[in-house]
């Protein structure tokens, strides 16, 4: 399903909703997304878009886990992780030829105290349409709002030619978004179908959004999950892409907050 929102309006909420660790996109950047084999890979954690769009500066005791998985499994990265260097804050050593997904999540212990204004222009930008419903019927729409939050970002990465598609598999994540058709298949369709899960079941209604990185200040394309959670893009073969999603959950009554918030990224390219 296409979602066509009014112009400008998510990157409005973004400007509006939030402070800069929540207000933007979160995803991984390998220098390169499609490598010889044996290559030494640097990438950083950038978060926001446009003018805003920089380095992330979480801390890496916020990094949960910092993995690669490929056709043999997964391996864990964490040593290579350094937040906050110069160039770069973590480096990837692929040597075997393959396509590799790269794999990152926070924590929760993130939170935003928001106005209800912000917070209702928050939930309409991210397409949060249970959370929207529950503040509602609990007559809670002229209420600050809150919630504590965490990310997932997954990069696709493709050593050298052939081999597994990683990336077609679905990780067990909180939220992931999960291509239906290798992304880095030579001479593929633009069209590129995904499907969206949350902790390995499909997640329907769910808003997700696709970004050219090379110019980033809006998305380019938005649509909703449909009953099985899939939907499907118009992804260039050329070029570096993002795809993102978000959902919440209501929290108990006596919680510290009100929602419990996932960012979901996925980004991907030919360079």
């Amino acid at each position: 399903m296409r979602v066509r929102l009014p112009s400008g309006l998510a990157a409005l909420a973004f400007c509006l909703a939030a402070p800069p660790a929540l207000a933007h996109d979160f995803w991984l950047q390998p220098r390169a997304f499609q490598v010889a084999a044996g290559a030494t890979i640097p990438l950083t954690l950038q978060v926001g878009h446009g003018g805003a769009r920089q380095r992330s500066p979480i801390r890496k005791d916020r990094i949960v886990r910092f993995e690669v998985a490929g056709s043999e499994g997964r391996q864990d990265l964490s040593g290579d992780l350094h937040p906050g260097e110069l160039d770069e804050d973590g480096r990837l050593h692929l040597s075997a030829p393959g396509q590799y997904v790269v794999l990152l999540t926070t924590d929760d212990h993130a939170e935003s105290h928001l106005p209800a204004d912000r917070f209702n222009l928050h939930l309409e930008a991210e397409g949060l349409t249970p959370a929207l419903e529950a503040r509602r019927r609990q007559g809670r729409e002229a209420t600050d709002g809150s919630e504590r939050y965490s990310r997932v970002a997954k990069a696709i990465v493709q050593v050298g030619t052939g081999g597994t598609a990683a990336s077609l598999a679905p990780l067990d994540l909180p939220l992931e978004i999960v291509p239906e058709a290798d992304p880095c298949a030579p001479g593929r369709s633009p069209e590129l179908p995904i499907r969206v899960y949350q902790h390995g079941r499909p997640l329907a209604g769910a808003l997700v959004k696709l970004t050219d990185l090379a110019h980033d200040a809006e998305p380019v394309e938005i649509h909703r999950t449909d009953a099985a959670g899939r939907t499907r893009f118009q992804v260039p073969p050329h070029g570096a892409w993002l795809l993102t999603v978000v959902w919440t959950r209501p929290l108990p009554a006596d919680a510290e907050v009100d929602f419990e918030t996932v960012f979901s990224s996925l980004s991907l390219g030919d360079r």
